[in-house]
């Protein structure tokens, strides 16, 4: 559907398999009038350049840019983040209220043909409880002016293993159905382009793997994938490169295993409780992961820069002071810590 107030937009450009994440390549111009055609200049799937979302005095992204390609990205960060947002200004549901946002080289907001490129999972529940599964499905392949949105509908269902309860109405499916449910109402139309916001929300661990094997199977078919979580484990296993959020900003990017070790490889405390905490606080002083050791509140606090040699190391120095250990446990291991330590680098 075309606005009629103004002409109607050229169709949205192929998008190509650029390597991921996705950069931009010009050509250079032709140095004669007899010089063979340039290449197509390759366009990234997913483009934002100083992206930002306000909502009065509330910043909700803040001057966000990054460009992606084919693959599977995960979006990482806690609630709060500005995770939600950023999905819905790369949908088009929202507008920037600074910096572009491009899907395949067109804006996303006020050009609806860019839809048909696009798939979106809101994390919210916005399926109405009274249609069935395949009610929903074919109600998007509906919109998306699908050949054969029966057929479709029935493709989307299997695909997410919701053909057996395709025909009962979503007010009866678990939390795990109806997201698989919003899924195949994204998938009905073959988008390029995944946009899933807490995917994994309610599923159980058979569920989850079915997931995973799914998005991987459409990243290596040329789907570009953009899944947002605040559960570490969850990117590790599905996402080949990371955005991490704090506080409406992009704190880190890349691929997964730089950020995971820039999320290890920081300062840590932990609190220890022991048989003699005051002997284990003068013995733990002597690794070289700790660099402080103090008792607050009766307990020992330690400061560590290594969080695996801590771990390993501090086992031994106890048995070797003939100090029994009753409890090791990290005090700023929260991904809220965690972020805020990214974003301060």
């Amino acid at each position: 559907m075309t606005d009629a107030s103004s002409p109607q937009d050229p169709v949205p450009p192929a998008l190509e398999a650029t390597p991921h994440p996705a950069t931009l390549q010009s050509t250079a111009p032709l140095s004669t009038p007899t010089a063979p055609p340039a290449t197509p200049t390759r366009v990234a799937a997913i483009q934002l350049e100083h992206v930002s979302r306000w909502y009065g005095n509330v910043v909700a992204v803040n001057d966000i840019t990054f460009a992606l390609g084919p693959g599977v990205t995960g979006l990482l960060g806690p609630n709060g983040a500005g995770k939600s947002t950023l999905l819905h200004l790369l949908a088009g549901l929202l507008a920037p209220s600074a910096g572009t946002v491009r899907i395949a080289g067109q804006p996303a907001f006020g050009h609806p043909e860019v839809y048909r490129d696009v798939g979106l999972v809101p994390e919210r529940e916005a399926v109405p409880g009274y249609l069935t599964g395949h009610e929903f499905a074919r109600l998007n392949a509906d919109l998306q002016g699908v050949v054969d949105p029966g057929a479709a509908a029935d493709r989307a269902m299997a695909t997410v293993e919701l053909t057996e309860a395709a025909h009962r109405p979503i007010r009866t499916y678990s939390k795990g159905m109806r997201q698989r449910a919003k899924l195949a109402g994204a998938l009905v139309h073959e988008p390029r382009i995944l946009l899933l916001d807490e995917p994994f929300n309610g599923m159980d661990p058979r569920q989850r793997l079915h997931m995973i094997g799914l998005l991987r199977e459409m990243a290596a078919a040329g789907r570009v994938i953009l899944f947002s979580s605040h559960i570490l484990e969850e990117v590790e296993r599905l996402a080949d490169a990371v955005l991490v959020m704090y506080a409406g900003r992009l704190a880190a990017s890349g691929d997964f295993r730089s950020i995971r070790r820039l999320m290890i490889d920081r300062p840590h405390r932990f609190t220890v409780r022991s048989s003699d905490d005051r002997t284990l606080g003068a013995a733990l002083l002597g690794l070289p992961s700790v660099f402080g050791a103090e008792l607050v509140d009766g307990l020992l606090a330690v400061r560590v820069s290594d969080f695996s040699a801590f771990t390993k190391a501090i086992a031994p120095a106890a048995r070797a002071a003939g100090i029994r250990l009753f409890e090791v446990t990290p005090t700023d291991d929260s991904l809220e810590s965690v972020f805020s330590y990214l974003v301060r680098r």
